[in-house]
């Protein structure tokens, strides 16, 4: 039933864009060829013949009226997007590339509001410009009955009448003009939605970005449900999507908190960083050796009290303090392994040692994974509905 409504859904806002779409780049291009048509002859329409003027008010809404598809479209665009959107985040079981979808949604924003300013706006202002050059003569035509009326007392009545078709018509010139000048709903989108998406795709892909713990592998560290902040900067600075760093900055440092893609999931981890580029890692009886030293650990806590299961330990990484949990009886992964770090690469290990997927299952980490530092809780909801969240770290 969920693939169903999101095959639905997805379909039904693929549609809409289309269909907005080929209104913006061909049926919008017709209604303004369409309108300035009406314009020119409009302009040779005596200003008291009402019949032809009804007329033309009725030609002109004719044209400005988008086909019934684009029509739906536009109503409901936006409602469909938002519901996908909340689907894919909340309920979704597959992958969500939300970075993929910010930038081709700030691209495409950003190219139908320079679509506008390249061709349509220009064409809009030729339309203006038409519209103007007659509001002029329609007021001049206002200013001199006033005159006449001020010099010809006789004919007063005559004036007042040939002032109020005047200025009659000069109203509806000035509703013709609001009509050329007004943008298309897509170019109104567009210009409303780019600064903010571009704001967000900056912010999320060179600053901070957000994400939720849905898991206990970094337990007692990170709980699950914690929010936390990630600085995307200070590993260097990366394209979004693509992932090449552009520019250098740090690199990881043994003892960091950090989120990455795993070498055989494009999903959101986040670990600790037990060995650099070079390191020989040795984990035997949930102890940690690096390059032959033992990395010292020191008992907190046995919980639960009168019956303990496992132990809160406080490690010491060549200077790093950290908190750890191990259980009294070693994991699978903790009873006996050795690996060597490969140049490039990080090995990565849970806090929650026997009960975290890192390293010792799926191998280390290669440097072009890396997402960046996790360095803040925010916030903590642990109940946070649905599974496989893009905010989310295992």
């Amino acid at each position: 039933m969920g693939n169903l409504i999101f095959t639905l859904l997805e379909i039904l806002v693929l549609g809409a864009a289309g269909a907005l779409l080929f209104d913006l780049l061909f049926l919008t291009n017709k209604r303004m060829s369409a309108l300035l048509k009406l314009a020119g002859e409009f302009g040779a329409l005596a200003p008291d013949d009402q019949g032809q003027l009804l007329a033309y008010r009725k030609a002109q809404e004719a044209v400005m009226i988008p086909p019934a598809a684009v029509g739906y479209a536009r109503s409901f665009f936006l409602p469909l997007l938002v519901l996908l959107v909340c689907y894919l985040i909340f309920f979704h079981n597959a992958e969500f590339n939300f970075p993929l979808v910010l930038v081709l949604a700030v691209f495409g924003t950003g190219f139908i509001w320079l679509f506008d300013i390249v061709y349509l706006g220009k064409k809009r202002r030729r339309l203006i410009d038409k519209v103007d050059k007659q509001l002029l003569c329609f007021e001049d035509d206002v200013y001199l009955g006033k005159k006449r009326r001020r010099l010809i007392d006789k004919v007063d009545k005559q004036l007042l009448c040939f002032e109020d078709d005047a200025e009659k018509e000069y109203g509806n010139q000035m509703s013709v003009r609001e009509i050329a000048a007004k943008e298309p709903l897509e170019v109104e989108y567009s210009k409303s939605f780019f600064p903010v998406l571009l704001l967000v795709l900056v912010l999320r892909s060179f600053l901070v970005e957000p994400f939720q713990i849905p898991s206990a592998s970094m337990v007692p560290t990170l709980e699950i449900g914690d929010f936390i902040l990630v600085n995307k900067f200070t590993y260097g600075i990366r394209l979004p999507v693509l992932r090449n760093k552009i520019i250098e900055i740090n690199e990881p440092e043994r003892g960091d908190v950090m989120v990455f893609f795993p070498p055989h999931k494009n999903v959101y981890f986040i670990k600790r960083v037990i060995g650099l580029p070079g390191d020989e890692i040795r984990y035997i009886n949930n102890v940690l050796y690096v390059n032959g030293k033992m990395m010292p650990q020191q008992h907190v806590a046995s919980l639960p009290a009168g019956n303990p299961q496992y132990q809160i330990m406080k490690e010491n990484l060549n200077g790093v303090e950290h908190i750890m949990r191990k259980h009294m009886v070693p994991g699978r992964l903790s009873v006996s392994g050795v690996w060597v770090v490969p140049e490039g690469h990080y090995f990565m290990m849970g806090d929650n040692r026997d009960n975290s997927s890192d390293s010792r299952e799926w191998g280390p980490v290669p440097e072009k994974n890396i997402v960046g530092k996790a360095f803040g809780i925010w916030m903590h909801w642990e109940n946070f509905p649905g599974d496989g969240y893009e905010y989310r770290c295992e």
